[in-house]
C-alpha cells in the first residue's frame, strides 16, 4: 500500500540529472551545503525519508526506506571525526522470514536514555501490516526486536510512518495511516512494563469531521495531551489538527482546525512542533495562496485556535512540503520542500518572526546534481551550535542504481547563514 507522501519524485529527478549546482544566495551571502554522505543502495541503503537524530555523542542516526542488504531499508550511523564523517549500516530490514522483523521504515527515530533506537515500518512485521522495533546496543553490537506488529489493519492500524514520541514514564506513542474504522488510521500507545510492551489503540478515525489518515506523528504537552495532523477527513474534507486529552473513561478527540483547501492549506502530511506558549506550528501539502501548500500557527484562544498562515510557498522558494517545521531556540522555523525552488529539486527555508509578520528565506536550494542531491522529503535536525542537517531523497552517487542518485545526508553549517 502506497503511502500519501509517495509522488513522482523519481520521475522529476531523473528527467533533470543534467541540471548544475548552483548556490542559492541572500543579502548575507552563499549558503554552504556539504554532502557527509551518499547512499549507494547495497549495502548501506537509498532513499531515506526520515528526520536524522543526534545521541549525545554528536553520532547521527537514521534510516532508508528501501535498499540495504535485503533491499527493504537500513538504520544507519554516521560518526563524526577530524577527516569527517563514517556512515556505518548496524541494521537491514527484511532479515527474518516473511520480514516479521519489519520493512521500509519511513518514521524517524528516538532514542531513550539508555541509547537504545526505537521506530516504526510501514510495512512488514509478523503480519505485513508494520511494526514498531527496538534496537539495543551492545558490546557486540545492536540488536533488533519487535515489540509489536500490527494484526489485522482494522482493530489496532496498519502502516505506521509518522514516527515515535516517548512520554515521562517511558511509554511510546505514534500513529498508523490506515487501519481502525473505515481504514482512516489510528493514534496507538506502547505501554512498558515489566513483563514487555502493551498495545492500545486511543483513537480511531472516522475519514468525517474528526480527520482521516493521520501521516505524521503526535507531539505531547506538558499535561499530557497529544496534538497531531491528519491528511485528509475533517469539516472540508482538507485534513485537521487534532488534540486527544486523557480522561477516567479513555481518550477525547478534538478537531482543533479542519482545513478548507483555500488560503487556509489543505492535505497536512506531517506532524506539529509545539512552543512554550503553546503554539503549534505545521505545514500543508497543498491549498494556500498558491495552491502549493504553506506554513501555518495554531493559537489557543478562550474560544478555541486561530489559525494563522505564516508563509505560502511559491515556486521560488520551494513548494509541497512533506515535513513540516523545527523551531529553534531564538524562535525561527525551519523547514523543506520537495520540490522547484531555483533549480526544481527542493530547499530548505527559514521563516523569521518580524514585526507584521515572518520573514521566509531561502537558505538552500538543491539542483539535482549528482553530488548535492535532490528532493528533500524529511525535516531537519539542529545540532547545539544551530547547524542544520537533513537528507535528499535522490541524487547523490553517480554509479548508484537507479541513475538519478539514492540520497544523501547533508549538512547546513550555521556560520554561512
Amino acid at each position: 500500500m502506497a503511502s500519501k507522501r509517495a509522488t513522482s519524485a523519481l520521475t522529476r529527478v531523473g528527467a533533470s540529472l543534467g541540471l548544475a549546482m548552483m548556490l542559492v544566495t541572500s543579502a548575507r551571502g552563499a549558503v554552504a551545503e556539504t554532502v557527509l554522505h551518499s547512499f549507494t543502495r547495497f549495502p548501506d541503503g537509498h532513499h531515506p525519508r526520515a528526520t536524522l537524530i543526534f545521541d549525545p555523542a554528536g553520532d547521527l542516526y537514521g534510516t532508508t526506506s528501501d535498499g540495504g542488504t535485503n533491499n527493504s531499508g537500513t538504520v544507519f550511523e554516521l560518526t563524526p571525526s577530524s577527516s569527517g564523517w563514517t556512515e556505518s549500516v548496524f541494521y537491514s530490514f527484511c532479515s527474518a522470514d516473511l520480514c516479521s522483523d519489519g520493512s521500509s521504515p519511513l518514521g524517524p527515530m528516538v532514542l531513550d536514555a539508555a541509547g537504545n533506537l526505537y521506530g516504526v515500518t510501514y510495512n512488514g512485521g509478523a503480519n505485513g501490516f508494520g511494526a514498531v522495533f527496538e534496537l539495543v546496543h551492545s558490546s557486540n553490537g545492536w540488536t533488533e526486536s519487535v515489540l509489536y506488529s500490527f494484526e489485522d489493519g482494522n482493530s489496532d492500524g496498519a502502516n505506521p510512518i509518522g514516527g515515535l514520541i516517548f512520554d515521562s514514564g517511558g511509554n511510546l506513542y505514534g500513529t498508523t495511516d490506515y487501519g481502525g474504522t473505515n481504514n482512516f488510521g489510528t493514534v496507538f500507545e506502547l505501554r512498558h512494563s515489566s513483563g514487555g510492551w502493551t498495545e492500545s489503540v486511543l483513537y480511531r478515525f472516522t475519514g468525517g469531521s474528526d480527520g482521516g489518515n493521520p501521516v505524521g506523528g503526535v507531539v505531547l504537552d506538558h499535561e499530557g495531551n497529544l496534538y497531531g495532523t491528519t491528511y485528509g477527513g475533517g469539516a472540508s474534507f482538507g485534513g485537521t489538527v487534532f488534540e486527544l486529552t486523557p480522561g477516567s473513561a479513555g481518550w477525547t478527540e478534538s478537531a482543533l482546525y479542519s482545513f478548507t483547501g483555500s488560503i487556509d492549506g489543505s492535505g497536512p502530511s506531517a506532524g506539529l512542533v509545539l512552543d512554550g506558549q503553546g503554539n503549534l506550528y505545521g505545514t500543508t501539502h497543498y491549498g494556500g495562496a498558491h495552491t502549493f501548500g504553506n506554513v501555518f500557527e495554531l493559537t489557543p484562544t478562550s474560544g478555541g485556535w486561530t489559525e494563522t498562515v505564516l508563509f505560502n510557498f511559491r515556486r521560488h522558494s520551494g513548494v509541497y512540503s512533506d515535513a513540516g517545521v523545527i523551531l529553534d531556540k531564538a524562535g525561527n522555523l525551519y523547514g523543506t520542500t520537495t520540490e522547484f525552488g531555483a533549480h526544481n529539486f527542493g530547499t530548505v527555508f527559514e521563516l523569521t518572526p518580524s514585526q507584521g509578520g515572518w520573514a521566509e528565506r531561502v537558505l538552500y536550494a538543491f539542483g539535482g546534481d549528482a553530488k548535492y542531491g535532490a528532493s528533500p522529503d524529511a525535516g531537519l535536525t539542529l545540532d547545539a551550535v544551530g547547524n542544520l542537517y537533513g537528507t535528499t531523497e535522490f541524487g547523490g552517487d553517480t554509479h548508484c542504481h537507479p541513475p538519478n542518485g539514492c540520497g544523501t545526508v547533508f549538512e547546513l553549517l550555521r556560520s554561512s547563514f
